[in-house]
C-alpha cells in the first residue's frame, strides 16, 4: 500500500466516525426535539428542520471564504478544525436550549464548510486520473458506513413511542464519544507525497522523471486567501461549473429529504407500530447499505470500467433507483408525515418492509450520484481542487437550506415533486458536461498527464 492510498483510507475512516456521530444526530433530531418539547411541555421550542436549515445555509455561504482559509492552513488544518466545530454541535444537546441549538448550528455551518472542501483537495491531490475514481468510491464506501452503527444503536435504543431523558443522554454520550474518536484518527492524516512533473512527458529520460515539482513562491497570507476567493469565484462563472450546479442543486435537495426528513417521516407514521421510533435508526441503517453497495460497485470495482465509458451510466442508473424510490415513499406515506405524529396513511397501508427499501434505494441512488461527481470534478479540476469541490458544496448545501426551510410547511408529496423535476435537470446537466468533457479531451493532444502536475506543495 502506498502512502497516497494509506492517507486515503486514513481519510475515509476519520470522517466515518466523525459523521457516524454526526449522521445519526441528523436522522434523529426531530423526534430528539419532539420528544423533548413533550417532557418540557412545550416551553422548549426549537425545531429540527430550522437548526438543519441554518448549518446548511452557514455552510453555502462559508464555502466561498473555505478555499482561502485553506490555502493559507492546508487542508489537514481544515479537516480538523471542521471536525471538531460537529463534537461541539453534537454535545450541545446535553443542554437543550433553543438560543444554543441554533448557535451551535451557525458553528456547524462553518465547520462543515472547512472540512468538505479540505477533503475534496485532500482527495485530489492523493489521487491521479486512473486512481481518483477508485479512491472516490473507497472513500464513500468507508465513509457511509457511518449509517450502520449509529443508526443500529439508536434503533435499539428507542424502543417506545415516547423516548426519555435517560436515553436521550445515554445516545448524545456514545456520539460525542464516537465523534472524539475520529478527530483522533484524523490527526495522524499524512502529507500528501510530491507528484512528478515530467513523468509522462515523451523524450524524458529516468533521471528526470525523478523530478520533483518546485517549492510555489511564498506569498502573504491575505494575498493567497484573496487569490483563492478570486479564483473560486471565476471558476463558478464558467460554463461547466454553471451547468454542473444543477447536478449539485439535486444533491442537495435529495440529502436534505434522506438526511432529515425520510426516517423521521416513518416514526411518526402510527400505522407502522408501536415500535415506529425504532424504524428511524433501521431506515437509516438502510441508507447505509445502499451507500456503501453504490459505492463499492460503481466506486471501487467498476472503476476501470468507468474509466472507458465514464459515469453517465452510473448517473442514469442513480435516476432510475431513485425514481422507483420516490414511486415507493408516495404510495407508502401520507402526505403530513414529516410533521409529527399522524394516524393518516398513504394510497397503500403503510409498511415497513417496503419503507426500509425505499430507505436503501435512497441510499445507493445518492451514491451513484456523488461517487460519480467526485470523480469528475477530481479529473476536470484537478489544479483547482479546492474551490471546485467548495462550490460543489455551495450549490448543494443552498439546495439543502432551502429544502429544510420549506419542509417545515411542505408536505411530503410536494417534495416528492421537487425532487422529481430537478432529478431530470440535474442528470442531464451531468451527461452533457461529461460528455462534453470527454470530447474535449480527444480533440486536444496532450504530452503530459495534467494529474501529475500539482499546483499546491502539500504542506500545511
Amino acid at each position: 500500500m502506498n502512502r497516497s492510498t494509506l492517507n486515503v483510507i486514513l481519510l475515509s475512516v476519520g470522517f466515518m466516525l466523525v459523521f457516524t456521530a454526526f449522521q445519526t444526530m441528523g436522522n434523529i433530531e426531530q423526534t430528539i426535539l419532539d420528544s423533548i418539547k413533550t417532557d418540557t411541555k412545550g416551553e422548549f421550542k426549537a425545531d429540527a428542520y430550522i437548526s438543519l436549515a441554518i448549518i446548511y445555509a452557514v455552510f453555502a455561504t462559508c464555502n466561498w471564504l473555505a478555499p482561502s482559509y485553506i490555502s493559507v492552513t492546508g487542508p489537514r488544518v481544515a479537516i480538523l478544525t471542521g471536525a471538531c466545530c460537529y463534537v461541539l454541535f453534537i454535545a450541545s444537546f446535553f443542554y437543550p436550549h433553543e438560543a444554543l441549538l441554533y448557535t451551535m448550528s451557525v458553528l456547524v455551518g462553518i465547520g462543515a464548510a472547512l472540512i468538505w472542501t479540505g477533503h475534496g483537495q485532500y482527495l485530489t491531490e492523493n489521487s491521479d486520473n486512473e486512481t481518483m475514481s477508485r479512491n472516490a468510491g473507497m472513500f464513500w464506501a468507508i465513509f457511509q458506513m457511518s449509517q450502520f452503527a449509529g443508526n443500529l444503536f439508536v434503533s435499539l435504543i428507542f424502543t417506545k413511542p415516547n423516548i426519555n431523558h435517560e436515553q436521550r443522554t445515554i445516545v448524545f454520550s456514545v456520539l460525542t464519544s464516537v465523534a472524539v474518536i475520529g478527530i483522533g484518527v484524523l490527526l495522524v492524516l499524512r502529507k500528501t507525497p510530491q507528484k512528478l512533473s515530467l513523468g509522462e512527458a515523451e523524450g524524458v529520460s529516468n533521471a528526470d522523471k525523478e523530478l520533483r515539482l518546485p517549492e510555489p513562491k511564498r506569498e502573504k497570507p491575505l494575498v493567497t486567501a484573496w487569490r483563492a476567493f478570486v479564483d473560486a469565484i471565476k471558476l463558478f462563472l464558467t460554463s461547466n461549473m454553471l451547468i454542473l450546479s444543477l447536478t449539485f442543486i439535486y444533491t442537495g435537495l435529495e440529502l436534505t429529504f434522506y438526511s432529515g426528513v425520510y426516517s423521521n417521516s416513518i416514526g411518526f407514521v402510527k400505522k407502522m407500530g408501536d415500535n415506529r421510533k425504532s424504524f428511524v435508526g433501521y431506515s437509516g441503517i438502510g441508507i447505509g447499505v445502499g451507500e456503501v453497495l453504490g459505492g463499492a460497485i460503481f466506486g471501487i470495482l467498476a472503476s476501470k470500467i468507468s474509466g472507458r465509458c465514464g459515469g453517465w451510466p452510473v448517473v442514469i442508473t442513480g435516476l432510475v433507483v431513485h425514481l422507483f424510490a420516490f414511486v415507493s415513499i408516495f404510495l407508502n406515506l401520507p402526505n403530513d408525515a414529516p410533521w409529527g405524529d399522524t394516524d393518516n396513511v398513504g394510497f397503500i397501508e403503510p409498511s415497513p418492509p417496503l419503507a426500509l427499501i425505499g430507505s436503501v434505494t435512497l441510499g445507493f441512488g445518492d451514491a451513484c450520484f456523488n461517487t460519480q461527481v467526485y470523480s469528475l470534478l477530481g479529473v476536470m479540476f484537478a489544479n483547482e481542487s479546492a474551490p471546485a469541490f467548495a462550490l460543489f458544496k455551495f450549490c448543494q448545501s443552498v439546495a439543502a437550506a432551502i429544502s429544510f426551510s420549506y419542509s417545515t410547511k411542505a408536505g411530503l408529496h410536494i417534495q416528492l415533486a421537487v425532487l422529481l423535476v430537478t432529478i431530470f435537470l440535474g442528470t442531464g446537466a451531468f451527461c452533457y458536461v461529461e460528455h462534453k468533457a470527454k470530447k474535449s479531451n480527444n480533440d486536444t493532444p496532450r504530452e503530459t498527464d495534467p494529474a501529475l502536475v500539482d499546483a499546491t506543495s502539500g504542506e500545511d
